[in-house]
């Protein structure tokens, strides 16, 4: 079997944290998530890792545009792009390439940094939120992301976060409530239309849509093949059954491995958890090394 591909691993770079810091003195209190320390120390992410799996990796969710002004923010972005490719050139032994972060308060630099990332090897695709600045990623403030991705071939990786207008959120329940809504809202935009080259990968094995795609073929059939066309990730922690359905629906060429790494278990995350819930899938050694490596492997090749 060839190398197993994780795309969905998080880091969390030094420098970008000690920026923000600066103006955010509570950023770690305020984020407990952020105090996991396999996210920054990488001789702890080292520990026990896997030697047939390597981690693409992007920023954990902070981003610059939450704290600071248009400028500043994409400046951040670019030094944080060059401090995870630097990661990843001192760690390849466990890293295989960087998702890049973009301002979503600046979207001319997020152009900019879109087209750099379609040029260089190393960078391989963009990560962006369910939501900035206080919308939904799919409003059409921020279409031209979508519409230069589709037409640089570059990625996008849907990571969700919060609504922040809700008072009940939660981390089991909402962020996959958070993943769906956005996809019907992309869907229904006609992205996968107006932008056949766009491709986008969703966190958290395309949360519900697998389970309510009776729903979806009868309530919204004009847009049922469409919601088809996400990559979507094996990050739900297990259960081989929902990652047989999770392929039954998006096809086999549309499942990739992803742990969200290091998160979940500690201190490195749910790495052998996940491989062995792919592992008793019911399917063949051809459909398991498609979701290990070669789905991935294809997804980038026009990039």
């Amino acid at each position: 079997m060839n190398q197993k591909l994780d795309v969905f691993a998080h880091v969390l770079p030094i420098n970008l944290l000690k920026n923000i810091k600066q103006d955010v003195p509570s950023i770690i209190e305020d984020n407990l998530f952020l105090q996991i320390p396999s996210l920054t120390d990488l001789e702890l992410r080292h520990q026990n890792f896997p030697q047939d799996v390597k981690q693409i990796i992007s920023n954990v969710n902070l981003n610059p545009e939450d704290y600071f002004d248009a400028e500043k923010s994409a400046q951040m972005c670019w030094d944080a792009n060059e401090e995870m490719l630097q990661l990843q050139k001192d760690n390849a032994d466990i890293f295989e390439s960087v998702v890049a972060m973009i301002p979503m308060n600046n979207l001319d630099e997020s152009i900019k940094i879109i087209r750099e990332v379609s040029q260089n090897p190393s960078l391989i695709g963009i990560q962006v939120f369910t939501r900035a600045l206080g919308k939904s990623i799919a409003d059409p403030e921020f279409e031209e992301v979508f519409k230069t991705a589709a037409e640089s071939k570059v990625p996008i990786w849907l990571h969700p976060v919060f609504d922040e207008r809700k008072p009940d959120n939660n981390l089991t329940f909402s962020w996959e409530y958070e993943l769906t809504q956005v996809m019907y809202q992309i869907v229904t935009a006609d992205y996968f239309e107006k932008y056949p080259d766009l491709k986008i990968i969703v966190h958290h094995a395309g949360a519900m849509v697998p389970f309510f795609a009776g729903r979806i073929k009868y309530t919204l059939p004009k847009y049922y093949e469409d919601f088809k066309k996400f990559y979507v990730d094996t990050a739900i922690l297990g259960n081989p059954k929902a990652l047989e359905l999770t392929m039954d629906f998006y096809g086999t060429d549309h499942l990739v491995f992803g742990t969200d790494a290091p998160f979940a278990v500690m201190p490195n995350g749910a790495t052998k958890e996940i491989t062995q819930a792919i592992d008793e899938m019911d399917i063949s050694d051809t459909q398991r090394n498609a979701i290990y490596h070669n789905n991935f492997i294809n997804l980038l090749k026009e990039k």
